[in-house]
Formats: structure tokens, sequence, C-alpha cells
């Protein structure tokens, strides 16, 4: 049957515009995400010129290898850089162990039901303000007894940990049923396969993940302001976690943003730099490592 030429053409001029429609609409959305990209795009890079800028007049041979100076200008960061290095690593030992060992229950042996609430207790745990784990952790171990380098490790731990774990668990979902099957077939029993056949082969992603994680809490300075901030700003380079508060650059960044000279503000720019580019070449370094780990696991 055919349909008369002046009856199709109200339907055929109701879809075009539709159909327009459709099209102004798409346009509109990609244009905004697009602009949402490059305005977070252009607010990063504007932030670290400006700290490159403001910093590096303070960046010289003595900035790495020399204490803050007593009074003036001068000195170094360097008991600080080791601190936060310290803090950072015992938070690691504490985090990487645990993270890994949740992500692998959940993946491996966790029912469905239990581990619905596991996943949405690390994402909450994730979201929560660094101030409240850091007031958390001065309630349990500082109140009383003083700040010690170990509580600030504690609480960057509790941060690291849901990191961890969810980046583990995206990398164990790589890893093909294939190759568990395989090696139930074979007569191994489900935690044999895990250590000797799942974890091996996505063992670089749970490294990247643990770096993301590191760059994370390398950069936190609420939970240090709490359990590791009244400390001697000219004591030489220490390694006593479990005795006294840690030098550490964030609480450096802070203390001398509070100072009336410039000298001071100079040197906390600096500081703010060399954190800023140690935080953004970890995270490059780890999202390159992952980016190769999926290629290598898809293949």
């Amino acid at each position: 049957m055919t349909i008369p030429a002046d009856s199709a053409s109200p339907f055929a001029a109701s879809t075009t515009w539709r159909a327009r429609r459709r099209r102004g609409i798409d346009r509109g959305m990609r244009g905004s995400a697009t602009l949402a990209a490059i305005g977070s795009v252009a607010v990063l890079i504007w932030v670290i010129l400006d700290v490159a800028l403001k910093g590096a007049s303070a960046i010289n041979g003595d900035f790495f290898t020399k204490a803050p100076p007593v009074f003036g200008t001068g000195g170094g960061i360097l008991p600080e850089i080791v601190g936060t290095g310290v803090i950072v690593a015992l938070a690691t030992g504490f985090a990487l162990p645990i993270g890994v060992l949740v992500a692998v229950f959940l993946s491996e042996f966790a029912s469905p039901r239990l581990a619905y609430p596991i996943r949405l207790a690390l994402d909450l745990l994730n979201g929560l303000p660094s101030i409240v784990i850091g007031v958390f952790v001065y309630g349990l171990l500082v109140l009383g007894s003083g700040q010690k380098g170990y509580a600030a490790s504690i609480a960057l731990a509790i941060i690291m940990v849901p990191l961890i774990a969810r980046a583990t668990q995206e990398v164990l979902r790589l890893v093909p049923q294939a190759q568990r099957d395989a090696s139930h077939a074979l007569g191994m029993s489900t935690w044999r396969t895990t250590l000797g056949v799942v974890l091996p082969a996505c063992i670089s992603g749970i490294l990247t993940g643990t770096v993301l994680a590191v760059a994370r809490a390398a950069g936190e300075t609420a939970p240090l302001l709490l359990l590791s901030s009244f400390y001697n700003p000219n004591q030489p380079v220490t390694f006593n976690l479990f005795g006294q508060a840690i030098p550490n650059i964030p609480m450096e960044i802070f203390n001398d943003a509070e100072q009336p000279d410039l000298a001071s503000h100079a040197r906390g720019w600096g500081a703010a730099l060399v954190l800023v580019t140690i935080i953004l070449l970890v995270n490059l370094i780890a999202r390159y490592a992952l980016a190769r780990q999926r290629r290598r696991m898809y293949r």
C-alpha cells in the first residue's frame, strides 16, 4: 500500500526535526564534556606551573643535602625527605599484605552475599576524610603517650588499604578463568592455585596499585598534623619511628607557610615542588606499568 505524499510529509518533517534535535543535544553534551576535561587539565597545569615558578628559586644542591636552618636563608629539607620516605615505607609494609589478602579473599573465596558488604566498606573507607582517620589514630595511639612516627604510618596505611585492595581486585579479574580451571584440573586446591598461578600472573598490577596508593599517602597532611608534627625542625636525619615524631615534607610546607619571613616561604614552595614532582613521577610510572600489565594480560 502506497502512502500519499501529503500524508507522509508531516511524519517525515517530524522525523527530521527529532533527528536534528538529537544531533544538537549530542553536540552540546560532547562540547560540555570536552570543556570540563580541558578545564580539569588546565587547573592541574596551572597548579604545577605556579608551584614550579615559586619553588624553583629554592632548589639547589644544599636543598637536598642539609637540614632547615635555625634562622635566615639557606638550608634544605633532607630530614623531611628521609622522614617522609620512612613513614610511607612503614605504612606500605602495613597496608600491602592486608590489601592484597582482602582482594584475594573477595575475588577467589568470598560468596557474592559476603563480598558485597566488604566492597562497600572498602569504598566507604576510601572516601573517608583523612582527618577523621587521623583523629581515630590519635585517640587510639597518641592520646596520653605523645606523637610518634609509627602512628602516622598506621594512619597512612588505613588510607592505603582500600586503594591497594581495589586495584588488586581489578587485576585479579583480568586473569583468565581458564588458568584457574587448568590448575584445578591438575588437582591443585584453590589456595595453591591462587598462590601459584593467579598472583604471579598479576604481580606487576598489584605493585602498580601499591605505587598509586603510595603516591596518595605521600601527600597527606591532615593525619601528620595530628600524629607527627611536634618535632625539632632542625634535628638531623632520624629513623626512630617508635620514639618520637618524624620530620616530613607536608608538615615542613605547613610550618614554612606559617612563618613571617620570605626565606621560609621560598623553602616551603621548594618543598612543595619536590613533593609534587615525586607524586607526579610515581603516578606516571604506575599508570604506564598498569597499561603494560593490562595489554599483556589481554594478549
